[in-house]
């Protein structure tokens, strides 16, 4: 899984993951899905974002939901 357009940097939205470096946050794409708009309602919203981009900030958040931690008892 590439995930070109998720860009991660401490000088953009306080590190929150964003799309290419935009000051487009992955939550705010996952936000409006949830609402129900459609992903061509958001291109239409914010014509800087391409298609692949709402794919990758879905394929992002499928990523970082299942990284699993395993705790350790002493």
């Amino acid at each position: 899984m590439t995930l070109d357009r998720i860009t991660i940097d401490p000088e953009v939205m306080s590190g929150q993951p964003c799309i290419r470096g935009l000051r487009i946050p992955v939550s705010l794409i996952l936000r409006l899905l949830s609402i129900g708009k459609t992903i061509h309602q958001v291109l239409k919203d914010y014509p800087e974002l391409e298609e692949e981009d709402i794919r990758q900030a879905l394929s992002f958040a499928s990523w970082a939901t299942t990284e699993k931690t395993i705790p350790v008892t002493a």
